[in-house]
This record gives C-alpha cells, sequence and structure tokens, in this order.
C-alpha cells in the first residue's frame, strides 16, 4: 500500500518552517503531518545540512542527568564550605572572647 503523496510546494514549505523553528513536532503537529514523514523529507532534502533541529527529549533527559548529577557535586562542595565557614566563625567568636577575659579594657569599647 503507497502512502499519500504531498505537492512539492508543501514539502517545500514544511521544511522552511522546521529551518525556521527548529522543532520538527511542532510543525508536525501545525500541519498535520507525521514526525517520521518530514524527517524522510529532509533526510532526501538537497539542504538537510542547513536544517538544525533542536535536541528531543531522550537527549534532553540525559543532559538533566549529566545536570543533576553536576547539582550534587556542587550542593556537597557547597555543605563542605558551608561547615568550614561555621567552625571558622566560632574559632573567631571563641578568640574574641579570650581576647576580652584577659584585657578587660577591651571590654569598655
Amino acid at each position: 500500500m503507497k502512502g499519500k503523496s504531498y505537492t512539492k510546494e508543501l514539502k517545500e514549505e514544511v521544511l522552511r518552517e522546521v529551518k525556521e523553528v527548529g522543532n520538527v513536532s511542532l510543525v508536525s503537529r501545525r500541519h498535520g503531518l507525521s514526525k517520521s514523514t518530514i524527517f524522510t523529507w529532509i533526510r532526501n532534502s538537497k539542504d538537510k545540512d542547513e536544517i538544525k533541529i533542536k535536541p528531543g527529549r531522550k537527549a534532553l533527559v540525559e543532559g538533566e542527568k549529566e545536570l543533576e548529577n553536576e547539582l550534587t557535586e556542587v550542593t556537597k562542595e557547597n555543605d563542605h564550605l558551608k561547615k568550614l565557614l561555621g567552625e571558622k566563625d566560632l574559632e573567631i567568636a571563641i578568640l574574641r572572647d579570650l581576647i576580652k577575659k584577659s584585657n578587660p579594657q577591651l571590654r569598655k569599647k
């Protein structure tokens, strides 16, 4: 069974729109075409190198995993630095108390 045949003008219009938008899913929904049909047209197109397509959901999920790993690392480092800062603040407070106790004239200031 042979599929539908589309006019050359429609194919050119769809490919031009994909080139502008960069999202095959949006264009396919707008024109009521399947994504695989549009990808076939892109593959058979003369200027297929000029058509840039945004990454699909799977690629975004992989990117999200990388971002999540990086976020975890940064969060651990941030917690470590907060702990160090807290220890330094405590050390400074203790040293100030010691200075005040050993030098009573500093209490008046």
